[in-house]
């Protein structure tokens, strides 16, 4: 008896390092100290010294049952995009730079080509949010995980100096609800989709009119990456007084965590055209309007309050980021909570 009979492949674990150290390579930052294979990541924070009060900021997260459809249409190369997303994002809520970010993979069964290209949407992610992917584990999972299965979740940190932390602290009554729009569903609320929708590679791969694409390419779209965005607003000169990641909950769990006490947030839903994924979701699963927005993202992934005076600059540097964005609602004074009209 050995290892290899009990389920476990340490020579397919070597293989799957090999393949993956190519997309790994394009994520590195000048603060990345070693290569990938030690027993840590390492990252210099030389240049964080310039800060007044540097802060470090943390997200952990994972794509929850979304992987179910990469599963069924074998389709890995993007499922890495949303992981980091869902870590990333929070930071930068938060008004912070990501710098590193770690993965973590459990399968029933190492197949060494499939976690490389699990790792290449790591790696895309952390590109696309200027993180650097340095480190990770692949852990195989005999007994406890089909040899087909395989869940992923993340770690990263970013930095911001205090004074620059989105925190709410500033807002007021007048302020002006800028959304920035989503790229689809996201990572959340997949346990409700997978009951509306037939789940079968047959279902996901048929073309919807109403979507321009697949079933299967509308709900496996990634989680868009609000860094980008979140900086260029920064650079613009605009301060962003709070900011909520529109995830699990939608809008009536996470809006009210971006506000102070007397503050309410006025949402309109006709302020944006709401994607034709979400109506095709309430429709086929007869859910209810209120349901949605408690579970969705119904189009906006990212929310930020500026004062009325930043709006048009705000609303070019999204745009400059290429992101979409518009104004959705407004800040008035009142119980601490959020109403969608």
């Amino acid at each position: 008896m050995d290892y290899k009979n009990a389920g476990v492949d340490i020579e397919a674990g070597y293989k799957s390092v090999e393949l993956m150290k190519e997309h790994i390579k394009k994520t590195m930052r000048p603060e990345v100290i070693g290569g990938l294979g030690g027993f840590s990541g390492a990252f210099s924070l030389e240049k964080i010294k310039n800060m007044e009060e540097p802060v470090l900021l943390s997200g952990t997260d994972g794509c929850g049952t979304k992987v179910k459809l990469a599963m069924v249409l074998d389709k890995h190369d993007t499922i890495g995009i949303d992981a980091v997303a869902m870590c990333v994002n929070d930071i930068a809520c938060a008004g912070g730079e990501p710098l590193f970010f770690l993965d973590y993979i459990a399968c029933g069964k190492n197949e060494p080509e499939k976690i490389a290209t699990i790792v290449s949407g790591v790696a895309e992610g952390c590109v696309q949010s200027g993180a650097a992917l340095i480190g990770g584990e692949t852990a195989e999972h005999p007994g406890l995980m089909a040899e087909d299965e395989y869940d992923l979740a993340g770690f990263a940190v970013g930095v911001c100096d205090k004074k620059d932390m989105i925190t709410g602290e500033t807002l007021k009554e007048g302020d002006v609800l800028i959304g920035i729009a989503s790229s689809g569903v996201h990572s959340n609320g997949f346990s409700l989709v997978r009951k509306v929708f037939d789940m079968s590679r047959e279902s996901l791969e048929t073309y919807h009119e109403c979507l321009g694409c697949t079933l299967g390419e509308a709900l496996l779209a990634p989680t868009r990456i609000y860094v980008k965005a979140l900086k260029s607003i920064r650079e613009a000169g605009v301060t962003v007084k709070a900011c909520s990641h529109i995830t699990g909950g939608g809008f009536y769990e996470n809006v009210p965590r971006m506000l102070k006490d007397g503050t309410h947030a006025v949402i309109r839903k006709d302020s944006y055209e709401v994607p034709a994924i979400f109506r095709m979701l309430a429709k086929e699963g007869d859910i209810e309007e209120h349901m949605m927005y408690n579970t969705f993202n119904m189009g906006i992934g990212m929310v930020i309050a500026v004062d009325e005076s930043d709006v048009e600059a705000t609303l070019s540097a999204i745009e400059a980021a290429g992101d979409k964005a518009c104004v959705i609602g407004n800040i008035e004074a009142g119980e601490k909570g959020v109403t969608l009209c």
